[in-house]
């Protein structure tokens, strides 16, 4: 299984100069090849969650070289499942694409999804924190290829507005590096986890600063408030079918998080303590607040889906926040939700976008094929909304069971966003499909039955309905994966550091 673990980092790579190079202009021949290469990349990523769950923490040492001298990949059950939902995504994006004919609209848009899958796989798996800023690179430079997908002025300004705020972002991440190997003399992460806890008093106030650079970086990356201000404009001018498939990519942000709270900065840290909690918990809250406030306040439905995509990130920050094993069972049930019900919302509004004449809210407009598509986007409400039956309902139970301790606080957030959510999503999807048009208006071209979009975006939606099916035993495994996650000592042990690969 070894040399497994560096497959879903190498196989895109590789597609995607290929298809550069070979396949310019042959739209076809792309298209089952990048179908081929993410179906390979599911069955790898469901190989690599198993062997995960029954053996173990692996490394992956590249050229041979050991920890931490070397660049390592590091596979455990919490890589192995953000890797898993990364490619379900991708799958189901590029059906979608396919199916609307998205991918049309430039010569390189299946080349540009193999380097994005490339980059979001690597930070998923990399055990290195400068090659985390280096597939934050990779990533950074393919979304932005895929964000301005199709033209335009509008797309254009949003795509160098999101640039322009992550290369800050890309900026301080480097600043944080270096004080980082200053003070330690690696960024190797399990190799920080034991070197950290030993540093002399003297250079605490260093890792301090380096801890709270890191929380910024990785808010960005997250949109958690008050540096959120790049995702509402951006994934509501993206391509419907880009926009979806950039819900994963905030959750970089959370992971990173997650790993660096758990691995580098634990709680029991003297130097930072409770710092990452402390900071985080009351952006987050913040965060879902405003997210829910969007929501309500939306124009447009692109930009009530990225609202949207903003309150589930405060939820999951929230979850992360506390970093108990409690809390992140429910923070990894809650963004495997929240993903896929995102993804979803998202493909919706692209469903809508092409049926109706205009996609400002306020404004009646004809439509066509309402029924089916009204069903659709009904679906996509109540799960991001978190309203029973689906799985939304279920991750916020289980994030606020793993807040009693704090109820009043946490829980009325939660609640109250959550209701604002609903008269939001109530008041467009009335004004969508209820406010009757004008008679003089004329309805735009139809665009045909699009069976393959439509069956993709039923797909996601049945991948939620299966979350909340299958919520008792999913919910088992990931308690299992957040018991490791806060117990690093066999990822450490796989590190086997300055010893033999």
């Amino acid at each position: 299984m070894n040399h497994w673990i560096i497959a879903p980092v190498v196989l895109p790579a590789l597609v995607g100069a290929f298809m550069v190079i070979a396949l310019r202009g042959q739209l076809a021949l792309q298209r089952i090849t990048g179908l081929a290469t993410i179906v390979a990349l599911n069955g790898i990523a469901l190989a690599l969650l198993a062997y995960a769950a029954t053996h173990g923490p692996e490394a992956y040492f590249l050229g041979d070289w050991p920890a931490p001298f070397g660049i390592v990949l590091m596979l455990d059950e919490l890589s192995a499942i953000m890797v898993t939902l990364l490619s379900a995504l991708a799958l189901v994006s590029a059906l979608y694409a396919i199916g609307s004919g998205w991918d049309r609209k430039g010569a390189h848009f299946h080349a540009l999804m193999m380097f994005l899958l490339m980059g979001i796989a690597g930070a998923f798996l990399t055990g290195d924190a400068f090659n985390l800023f280096v597939f934050f690179e990779v990533l950074l430079i393919a979304s932005y290829g895929l964000m301005i997908h199709g033209g335009g002025s509008a797309r254009t300004r949003a795509g160098i507005q999101y640039v322009a705020f992550n290369l800050i972002g890309s900026s301080l991440f480097l600043f944080a590096l270096a004080l980082l190997y200053g003070v330690t003399g690696t960024l190797n992460m399990a190799d920080l986890a034991l070197k950290l806890p030993t540093l002399p008093e003297g250079d605490q106030a260093l890792l301090r600063t380096t801890a709270v650079m890191l929380i910024l970086v990785f808010a960005i990356k997250g949109a958690l408030v008050p540096l959120q201000f790049w995702l509402p404009g951006t994934y509501a001018n993206a391509p419907g079918v880009v926009a979806a498939l950039f819900a994963v990519m905030t959750k970089v942000g959370a992971y990173a998080t997650l790993r660096f709270g758990t691995l580098v900065f634990p709680t029991d840290l003297a130097a930072t303590g409770p710092l990452l909690q402390d900071l985080i918990q009351p952006a987050a809250l913040v965060t879902l607040a405003v997210g829910a406030v969007g929501v309500l306040g939306a124009t447009t439905l692109p930009r009530l889906a990225a609202f949207a995509g903003i309150a589930s990130m405060g939820t999951a920050f929230l979850a992360v926040s506390a970093f108990t094993p409690q809390t992140t069972a429910a923070a990894l049930y809650y963004i495997l939700h929240s993903t896929l019900a995102t993804a979803a919302l998202f493909l919706v509004a692209d469903l809508v976008a092409r049926r109706r004449a205009h996609v400002r809210l306020a404004d009646p407009a004809p439509m066509t094929r309402t029924g089916l598509i009204a069903a659709l986007y009904m679906a996509a409400a109540i799960a991001s909304a978190g309203m029973p039956p689906l799985s939304g309902f279920i991750g916020k139970l289980l994030i606020l069971d793993a807040f009693r301790a704090q109820a009043p606080l946490v829980w009325t957030v939660i609640l109250v966003s959550s209701f604002l959510m609903i008269l939001g999503f109530a008041r467009a999807g009335s004004q969508l499909f209820w406010k009757p048009a004008p008679p003089e208006a004329t309805p735009p071209a139809d665009p045909g039955p699009e069976p393959l979009a439509i069956a993709a975006t039923l797909a996601l939606l049945a991948s939620l309905a299966a979350l909340t099916v299958f919520a008792g035993p999913v919910n088992d495994a990931l308690t299992t994966s957040a018991r490791a996650a806060h117990n690093p000592d066999s990822y450490i042990a796989a590190a086997r550091l300055g010893g033999t690969p």
